[in-house]
């Protein structure tokens, strides 16, 4: 039996040849390699020419494991109409099987099909609007019926490119969207007619289909997905996956999430079994003074442990009752202290007394997952050179029933710590560096925690900062924190840190509760040179320069506008009038044929004289006066490479707050579509943060630092090139920062047109492969910045079914 079955999805004629039939489809093990297909009619064998395309990476997500399809193009004889059957054969090592058969009367019907399809049916102000595509080389018309009557229709037609994945061989010139709008009686029903020449096409309707269709559109949906999964999975493997969906397993409770992932008995039978080369003690110290009451639980999920070479040190006062009972453990260890000591002093006291080589800050009242230990200890075996090691965690009640409000980590990210205590519990640090950092700080109880890791982190290469996305800790509520005195002293804390550094900035409330905003000073007022390509559209472009002089309180600025085969005499007009309105302003031009970002960017730079270059899209408009200020502060950083903004939709939803390389599979926006006074995950809309990447559509960039990176690389003539230039500053070393203090309006761009030809679908596609390929180590191993435990199908940081 054939392992690599060859299914086929799609059977038709070629719009332009009527004897050539068109297969299209997949191999189950995603290639052909080993594999050939023969088309016969009757007995004689026919020429089949096979070509392997790349999935649209629009698709890989919803079709699983796939990444290629195959065309298959049959050559049918002039005669083949005499002929009574056409088989198509799958040959390879394990055998032969009939991968298709069509009866010659059947292909007969289907060379006189139109390659159409009704989208979209309904009633609107006595109207029934049908939408749709077809793809026809002649001339086609659209009719409407009603008991055999003919209704007047009004037909608009529009481009639709997107169709070319479905008939690959037309010219995008005969692959029509349309919608036809007719005044009917809504108690009829009628009949669609598309008629092109020979080939027809007839769809029955009927005024209940505005409610239907949609249903039926998603019944299709759902037959080709099961269709599809038939054919990758089996049987067994499509069972599972409908069980899952009708679970609703795509949008996964917390709950469901943690049956899924949380090691069975077997499993930590089987931690406990393994042997670990590298055996590291593990000091996790307590106070029992903050205890609540809930000691034991902390206890108890100690004994638990499958890694077995830790000690728990208590730091308690001498008057408190200490129950172990069935706790008793030569590993639990009571460390008594004089009364009246701060929580600093008695954790103080339990680090000189710990033996361990990491050492752990522990909260009383919370417990740690059984594999906790074990999974720091196995990544330390894996990186040895690990210096801090930190987990995600969830909230648990107290009665240890419902687990909950997980919070999935991105990997070491400093600007986000200066923002929040993101990194919390779990957390171990390696002795040496715990004693760099020096002991805990009295003036700080309220924040002990923070202080003490931002200390750590100061002593630490951020190369050996680990993060490893399990949630191996869990921290009970109860209420008994006093959050304006905690706010109060983690500012404090977060102070002396940039202190400490000789970091000169302001630390100011965040929009997010309970977190912050470091405001950098600029220093020595450095030139920025704003780099706008534009063509045509000078309304937007004066709106960008307006808000520009007009908003924006930075004055050391200069404007270099990159024209680009622009067409109007209003646009020329309007840069004749610029030398007088805005002296800052400079025209100069780009006289490539087609549209080119990243050349016409680069050619803005070889113009400009500033240290800073501040990329911006001509139909951007400055929302906060110190927006520039702000991401020149980040910007002169010695770490920081780029920033970039928190843009707005006209209508004041988010359009960018951040770039996650993955998402959609090649690279997407976050929080699209949010409110503009939605925290997001965990705050993260609303919080300063390291992201993989930022847009261009406004990005300041240290000239240094570009120069470095190769400037845009102009392989990239539209998508993805300053995603590209990201990862390639990254790469060079330097954090990319999304600064949400830093907003704008984005009216989206207008001037460069639609992707609308065959020359331009082709251009983006073969983007998405350079990008791929040269980025292959990255979408392989995750952006560092987005958990694996979170989706990489929407841009709303929900949870992933199948983690990475």
């Amino acid at each position: 039996m054939i392992k690599n079955v060859f299914y086929i999805k799609n059977c038709r004629f070629h719009l332009y040849d009527e004897n050539v039939l068109f297969l299209c489809g997949s191999f189950r093990l995603d290639t052909m390699a080993g594999e050939r297909l023969v088309a016969t009619l009757d007995r004689q064998k026919l020429e089949i020419k096979v070509e392997e395309h790349d999935l649209p990476f629009s698709l890989m997500q919803q079709k699983g494991t796939l990444t290629k399809q195959y065309y298959a193009w049959v050559q049918l004889p002039d005669d083949w109409q005499q002929g009574s059957r056409l088989r198509i054969v799958q040959y390879g090592k394990d055998g032969k099987r009939l991968a298709g058969m069509y009866a010659v009367s059947r292909l007969k019907k289907m060379q006189m099909e139109l390659a159409y399809k009704i989208e979209q049916v309904q009633m609107q102000d006595g109207q029934v609007i049908v939408k749709g595509w077809y793809a026809e080389p002649t001339h086609t018309e659209i009719t409407l019926t009603s008991h055999g009557k003919y209704i007047p229709v009004e037909v608009k037609n529009e481009a639709r490119p997107d169709v070319k994945a479905v008939i690959p061989e037309a010219c995008l010139t005969d692959i029509k969207g349309f919608e036809a709008a007719a005044c009917v009686d809504k108690a009829d029903a009628w009949k669609l007619y598309l008629n092109a020449g020979n080939r027809h096409g007839m769809s029955r309707l009927h005024p209940d289909d505005s409610a239907v269709f949609g249903r039926l559109a998603k019944i299709e949906r759902i037959a080709e997905k099961t269709s599809d999964s038939m054919h990758q999975y089996g049987i067994r493997g499509t069972y599972d996956k409908i069980q899952r969906k009708l679970l609703k397993k795509d949008q996964i409770t917390y709950k469901n999430w943690r049956k899924l992932y949380t090691p069975d008995k077997k499993e930590l039978q089987r931690q406990r079994d393994e042997y670990l080369e590298y055996q590291p003690k593990i000091s996790v110290l307590v106070s029992a003074e903050e205890s609540g009451g809930l000691l034991t639980d902390l206890i108890r999920s100690m004994l638990e442990q499958t890694y077995a070479d830790w000690e728990l040190c208590i730091a308690a006062a001498m008057d408190t009752k200490i129950e172990l009972g069935t706790c008793a453990d030569s590993r639990v260890r009571i460390i008594r202290m004089r009364e009246q000591e701060s929580l600093a002093e008695m954790l103080n006291g339990a680090v000189r007394e710990a033996s361990g080589d990491y050492m752990v800050l522990a909260d009383a009242k919370d417990c740690l997952a059984p594999d906790a230990l074990y999974e720091c200890v196995k990544r330390l075996n894996q990186e040895p050179e690990a210096v801090i090691l930190y987990t995600d965690e969830d909230k648990l009640d107290l009665g240890r029933r419902r687990y909950y409000a997980p919070q999935f980590k991105t990997d070491y990210n400093l600007d986000l710590l200066r923002s929040c205590n993101y990194i919390s519990h779990l957390c171990l640090v390696r002795c040496d560096i715990a004693e760099n950092a020096g002991y805990l700080d009295p003036s700080f109880d309220d924040a002990l925690e923070y202080d003490y890791i931002l200390r750590c982190t100061e002593c630490a290469d951020p190369k050996h900062i680990v993060h490893i996305p399990k949630v191996l800790y869990h921290v009970r509520n109860t209420a008994d924190t006093n959050k304006a005195d905690k706010y109060h002293a983690e500012k404090r804390a977060l102070e002396a840190h940039l202190k400490r550094l000789g970091i000169c900035a302001e630390v100011l409330p965040a929009e997010a509760k309970g977190c912050f905003r470091v405001k950098y000073s600029v220093k020595e007022k450095p030139l920025v040179s704003v780099i706008i390509p534009t063509k045509d559209h000078i309304e937007d472009l004066d709106k960008c320069l307006r808000s520009l002089e007009e908003i924006n309180t930075y004055h050391n600025i200069e404007y270099i506008i990159v024209e680009n085969n622009s067409e109007k005499a209003e646009t020329f007009a309007y840069y004749e009038q610029l030398a007088e309105k805005m002296p800052r302003a400079k025209v100069v031009y780009w006289k490539e044929k087609g549209f080119n970002y990243p050349a016409i960017n680069n050619t803005g730079v070889r113009h400009a004289g500033g240290d800073y270059l501040l990329f911006l899209n001509n139909d951007t408009e400055i929302v906060n006066a110190d927006c520039i200020e702000e991401m020149l502060g980040q910007c002169q950083r010695k770490e920081v490479g780029a920033v970039g903004a928190r843009l707005y939709y006209e209508d004041g939803t988010i359009q960018h707050a951040g770039v996650i390389v993955g998402l959609g599979g090649v690279a997407g926006h976050a929080f699209v579509g949010y409110e503009h006074d939605d925290p997001g995950y965990c705050g993260r809309i609303m919080l300063t943060q390291d992201y993989s990447a930022v847009t261009a559509a406004c990005m300041m960039v240290d000239r240094r630092v570009f120069e470095e990176a190769g400037g845009f690389d102009e392989q990239y003539a539209v998508a993805f090139n300053d995603v590209d230039l990201c990862l390639a500053i990254r790469k060079a070393g330097y954090l990319i920062v999304y600064d949400p203090y830093a907003e704008l309006k984005h009216y989206e761009s207008k001037s460069r047109g639609m992707e609308d030809t065959d020359e331009k679908v082709r251009r983006f596609n073969l983007e998405i492969a350079l990008f791929q390929e040269r980025w292959k180590e990255v979408l392989e191993t995750g952006d560092p910045y987005y958990s694996p435990n979170l989706t990489l199908a929407k841009n709303d940081f929900s949870l992933a079914v199948d983690v990475r």
